[in-house]
């Protein structure tokens, strides 16, 4: 299977909000100067003859417009080596609004940027302070109006739900505010508080308390319907799009199928293994200089393990998994091996069956984590149904 995508890593913020806890640092110019020189040479690693065709292109961080003029050019010019831009369907860059200024724009035009993700959190600008964001609800503004003008108008915007203290209303009068930019891509995720962020401590203190569960849930019903009355289809658990403007990107994630992951601390997927590279940004240049490709850990990806990952990253898909799918790539139907989980998550009313597909209704969406758990599959169980391919 040839590889459609491709995800690129840059690690730098000018800030570091209170609840991330992706690999990132505070951005320097000369060590994103030397990052973007290693970043070159990590993926000449990968692509001998270039350029290659991808059907997506994806610049994620910390935050990839953190990057001054110069060092953006650069980072557009070393992909545009190695990728035949021009062909690319979808090629997005994240964005902090605010952060980002004309001549941003006019590079990303330039080289081939048709989405941007906007991280926008929350719009109230005492949540926004709080988080530790660096921008405000009116450069929201001004940062969608700027990217229109040069005919971006493929613009996402990220949301998190449950915040510290958060009431229902307060975060539909946000879905409210986003939704009158009308624009064809919106996400939203509930606040997780992750080990080694400013968050977490706060939690631990007892300084920092999340909504009730019951509140989250009404969060979730009332993000959904807000969304669906304004026409945006939720086609996956975070998910919501105006019809054609789906991220293909991400879909190639949950689709399971092989991408390339080039920088500090990203995931990749390529020849059946899964592959995460090192994280610091000093050992991950090391590495490089070393003439050796940055990963820290790779691991061959079993049958077992593409099967489990297979229904539990196909399920985060409005659209859920075919099982006439499924045995085109496999062999054999997921009904046979899942009988008992399946019929267990229908009578919980957390999946669903309609014909060959399975899919997870909305309350199964709330619970996700227990829903995916169910299709993890014991050693024991696996070898009874499949001796032959028990080490495969």
């Amino acid at each position: 299977m040839s590889v459609q995508a491709v995800y690129i890593h840059i690690p730098f913020c000018h800030e570091i909000c209170h609840y991330c806890d992706f690999a990132k640092m505070y951005y320097h110019e000369g060590i994103a100067d030397s990052y973007l020189d290693s970043l070159n040479k990590e993926i000449s690693m990968y692509i001998k003859e270039e350029p290659v065709s991808v059907r997506t292109i994806y610049i994620g961080g910390g935050t990839p417009t953190s990057l001054n003029e110069s060092q953006l050019e650069k980072l557009f010019q070393t992909i545009s080596n190695y990728f035949n831009v021009e062909e690319v369907e979808e090629f997005t860059i994240e964005a902090n609004p605010g952060e980002f200024h004309e001549g941003h724009v006019k590079l990303m035009a330039q080289y081939g940027i048709n989405r941007v993700s906007l991280g926008v959190q929350v719009l109230d600008n005492d949540y926004l302070k709080e988080m530790n964001r660096i921008h405000t609800v009116d450069d929201v503004e001004r940062s969608v109006k700027l990217l229109q003008q040069y005919g971006l108008t493929n613009i996402s915007m990220d949301f998190i739900y449950a915040l510290p203290s958060q009431t229902l209303e307060h975060f539909e009068t946000t879905l409210k505010k986003a939704l009158s930019f009308d624009l064809p891509h919106y996400s939203s995720y509930a606040l997780q508080i992750e080990p080694k962020t400013v968050f977490y401590m706060r939690y631990q203190n007892g300084k920092l308390s999340k909504p009730k569960e019951e509140v989250e849930a009404q969060m979730f019903h009332s993000l959904v319907e807000l969304m669906e009355e304004q026409g945006l289809q939720h086609y996956e658990v975070s998910n919501f799009s105006k019809p054609g403007y789906e991220s293909k990107h991400n879909l190639t994630y949950w689709d399971n199928v092989p991408y390339y992951a080039f920088g500090a601390g990203a995931h990749g997927y390529l020849n059946g293994e899964r592959y995460v590279n090192l994280r610091p940004v000093n050992h991950y240049e090391d590495q490089i200089k070393q003439g050796s490709k940055p990963v820290l850990h790779s691991e061959e990806v079993t049958l077992k393990e593409q099967v489990e990952e297979e229904l539990f990253l196909g399920l985060r898909r409005k659209s859920g998994v075919s099982d006439d799918q499924f045995q085109e790539r496999y062999g054999f139907s997921f009904f046979n091996l899942y009988e008992n989980e399946i019929d267990y998550l229908v009578n919980k009313g957390w999946i669903k069956k309609q014909g060959d597909t399975i899919s997870m209704t909305r309350d199964g969406m709330l619970f996700g984590n227990d829903v995916f758990a169910s299709f993890l599959i014991s050693d024991d169980v696996w070898v009874q149904k499949f001796p032959i391919d028990s080490h495969s």
